[in-house]
């Protein structure tokens, strides 16, 4: 596997532990290079380990949000072992996003195509610019998008995510959004607002309730429903144990707003 560049994936934070990392190679409309899924796998595991990071944004830099894999680099390597070994570490970066303990957001101002619609799916939440577009485009070369259709499937109804698999047409944001693709839609010059908006709402909330409610989010969905019930209501009760929703139910009682800063 090749050594992770640092430029590939620009990250900044601030002080309430937003942390945004940034797609960077505009030239090749963000496409998914080895390289590139290399160094975004070391950041999201040094960002699994920091308890100070409340929200991640993953943005993307250029006139795309991501243009899927980096076709000319797999066009270049056309074996089986290779091929195999590049879907498996797609697959993990996919899943390091929805095992990091806190909440993923997509911002996509720009094209999103087969692998980098994956993404914007894998994220657990995602606000798009109206210009943005969406597409599994795969099967117009001859190749059917089959690791972005888990994540698409996963997030958009049955038939939807056929006939975007089937067709690769491309959606806008107002039918992504309608499917369930993205939470969000702005115009492009209002989209930091929105994705402000959104993140400032889970920042004021405890992390110890949201990260044990997006580990529990996506246990339970896996599950039958009995089991899920019952990891829920575990869940619950642990949660009820921790100082701050034993302050947020008081401060209810109390009509007032509550004070997690002291518990």
């Amino acid at each position: 596997m090749n050594e992770a560049d640092a430029s590939l994936v620009l990250t900044t934070r601030d002080s309430r532990g937003l942390v945004t990392l940034t797609l960077n190679r505009p030239e090749a409309f963000n496409a998914l290079s080895q390289s590139l899924m290399t160094a975004l796998q070391q950041v999201l595991d040094a960002l699994a380990q920091d308890d100070n990071v409340r929200v991640v944004v993953i943005a993307a830099a250029g006139k795309a949000f991501c243009a899927g894999h980096d076709l000319r680099e797999m066009r270049a390597k056309p074996s089986l072992a290779y091929y195999q070994g590049l879907f498996k570490q797609c697959a993990r970066l996919m899943m390091s996003i929805q095992n990091l303990p806190v909440p993923v957001i997509a911002r996509v101002h720009g094209v999103a195509t087969a692998a980098g619609c994956q993404l914007v799916a894998m994220c657990d939440l995602a606000v798009a610019a109206s210009t943005a577009r969406f597409a599994v485009s795969g099967i117009n070369l001859g190749l059917f998008c089959g690791t972005p259709g888990v994540a698409l499937s996963r997030n958009v109804g049955r038939k939807a995510a056929f006939e975007m698999l089937m067709t690769g047409e491309f959606i806008d944001a107002q039918q992504a959004m309608a499917q369930g693709l993205v939470n969000r839609v702005a115009a492009a010059d209002q989209l930091d607002a929105a994705l402000a908006k959104l993140a400032d709402s889970i920042l004021a909330k405890p992390r110890k309730a949201v990260t044990l409610g997006k580990s529990l989010f996506y246990r339970q969905l896996e599950n039958g429903i009995e089991a899920a019930y019952a990891d829920a209501a575990q869940t619950m009760a642990c949660n009820m144990m921790d100082d701050s929703a034993l302050e947020g139910v008081q401060a209810f009682i109390d009509k007032r707003r509550p004070n997690w800063a002291a518990s």
